[in-house]
């Protein structure tokens, strides 16, 4: 009674904490316990869950900081994303921008994209029925979006309304190890460099279990991407099921845990496993069944498990104890394969050329060197709106080849041959650059929404900038490229509209990029 009057008497700031103090008591109970009442959470742990679900996302930046201070790049605080902000982002999720693997069967897809302030991301979106229960996926989807780290493509934000159930990460954009292991066009990736993946991958796995995220779906090389300067990162997606009671392993069961056969549990032992089976594909450059590669070790008959291209790049010793690695971790026995934390020790002693920056040993561009500008990408970087004009007038419609095939029943009806006017006169206009008179035809030409034009997109871009009108402008440009997601002349103009703006380093990047869509469209 006594106590109960104290507390009754105490400042409400003291009250305050109290109440904290037993909120916080009974969501470790729950933590720890996973108490529920009658098959419903109780109401006081339906509200620890809420302050723990809020408190997650306010987490983020005080990790996000440790990390981006030590790393030498900022990331955004994870957050909510909505799905008309993702679906502009990927151009509608068109089919140009899907990044990984898909067809039928596939649980989900990854589609490349770019956010309004030019941050390229990758997109992951869920088959409709993966994630049913909103409130599991959001949990999910926040832990996740605790973790930041230089060894992860970071997961940056979610998007969940109605039915669609959405992941946006950071995004990679120099491929996947399966590309450049197994489907290497240029060179094959050199030893130096696969060990080094080896102890990356080794030590994002030690940063997520430390983290409380030990658990990792289907471990494979299409889960380990190449960052802009070309080092790997561990794809955070993988750190999700594909859906709340899904699979965790869509791999060749050749390639799964053996106590995954059995239960259908994954455990960290069994990611442990999987990173034995991609020390296999570094050491091998093929995917080669655990078995068989057990059987060529038992035999010592090392050399057949050696791809033929690394010959000379690495002494016996060396060989001899990357294999012996990739053998505890295919232990039968899950209690006799090495942890995260062991395999980074082992590795870290491997490691060769460790002052060689990661896209010389790839052969991968420097990201931060700008190629040679083609004229229009000269005019955008200096801003010569009269030199883009010209370019932009001879260049013509050539670009819109196909854009406004499917509507061609329609094209000699009344509203057709008006709309087409409303752009002949905005043609003549944007000419003679009676800029009012161009914006105002181009304007009614795309309200009227019969026909679907990049390049008109882009003369009212360039009309609404030398109007001293830069918003207008980017607004411009972000439409024409969502219309033609590969088009260059949209990200050169969006370059334009950015540093019109003051926004330099958006400026930059899109420069670039246009710079590469460009290379890529004319084969130089």
């Amino acid at each position: 009674m006594l106590l109960r009057m104290k507390i009754g008497s105490t400042s409400p700031r003291i009250s305050y904490l109290i109440g904290v103090v037993r909120c916080w008591f009974y969501l470790r109970r729950w933590n720890g316990q996973k108490i529920r009442m009658g098959g419903q959470l109780s109401k006081l742990t339906q509200c620890c869950m809420d302050s723990e679900f809020k408190g997650s996302v306010l987490e983020v930046p005080d990790i996000a900081q440790k990390d981006e201070k030590r790393d030498g790049h900022a990331l955004p605080a994870f957050r909510e994303y909505t799905f008309e902000q993702l679906k502009n982002a990927t151009s509608g999720f068109s089919i140009e921008n899907i990044v990984s693997e898909h067809g039928e069967k596939a649980p989900n897809v990854v589609y490349k994209g770019k956010l309004e302030n030019q941050r390229r991301i990758a997109v992951k979106r869920f088959n409709r029925l993966a994630w049913s229960d909103a409130r599991q996926f959001l949990e999910e989807a926040r832990s996740v979006g605790q973790l930041r780290n230089h060894r992860l493509a970071n997961l940056l934000g979610y998007c969940c309304e109605s039915d669609e159930r959405l992941l946006v990460a950071e995004y990679m954009p120099n491929d996947t190890l399966a590309k450049h292991l197994f489907h290497w066009e240029n060179q094959p990736m050199k030893w130096a460099m696969r060990i080094r993946v080896a102890l990356h991958l080794a030590e994002a796995l030690e940063y997520c279990t430390n983290k409380g995220r030990p658990l990792y779906h289907d471990l494979n090389a299409y889960r380990i991407l190449f960052d802009d300067v070309g080092n790997p990162r561990l794809s955070s997606f993988g750190l999700m099921k594909n859906s709340k009671d899904g699979k965790s392993y869509s791999t060749n069961l050749a390639f799964t845990p053996p106590e995954y056969l059995r239960t259908g549990r994954v455990t960290s032992e069994s990611v442990t496993y999987s990173f034995g089976t991609l020390l296999l594909d570094l050491l091998s450059g093929k995917h080669i069944p655990p078995s068989r590669a057990l059987d060529l070790i038992r035999d010592k008959n090392i050399q057949m498990l050696t791809d033929s291209c690394l010959e000379g790049q690495f002494s016996t010793d060396d060989g001899t104890e990357l294999v012996r690695i990739a053998s505890r971790c295919l232990q039968f026995e899950p209690q006799e394969r090495p942890n995260p934390k062991l395999l980074v020790a082992a590795l870290i002693p491997l490691q060769k050329e460790t002052e060689v920056p990661s896209n010389v040993l790839m052969g991968i561009p420097d990201s931060s060197a700008l190629s040679p500008l083609s004229p229009l990408g000269e005019a955008c970087s200096r801003m010569d709106l009269t030199a883009i004009h010209e370019i932009l007038e001879k260049i013509g419609y050539k670009d819109d080849e196909g854009t406004a095939s499917e509507l061609s029943f329609q094209m000699w009806t009344n509203d057709m041959q008006d709309t087409l006017n409303s752009k002949k006169k905005g043609d003549v206009a944007f000419r003679h650059k009676e800029l009012r008179a161009a914006i105002d035809s181009y304007t009614q030409f795309i309200d009227v929404g019969t026909m679907v034009s990049p390049t008109v997109y882009a003369r009212r871009s360039l009309s609404h900038l030398m109007s001293d009108m830069p918003q207008e402008a980017l607004s411009d440009a972000v439409q024409a490229q969502v219309i033609f997601p590969a088009w260059h002349i949209a990200s050169y103009l969006q370059s334009a509209t950015l540093r019109a703006l003051g926004r330099e380093n958006e400026a930059l990047i899109s420069l670039k990029e246009a710079s590469v869509l460009e290379a890529k469209r004319t084969g130089h």
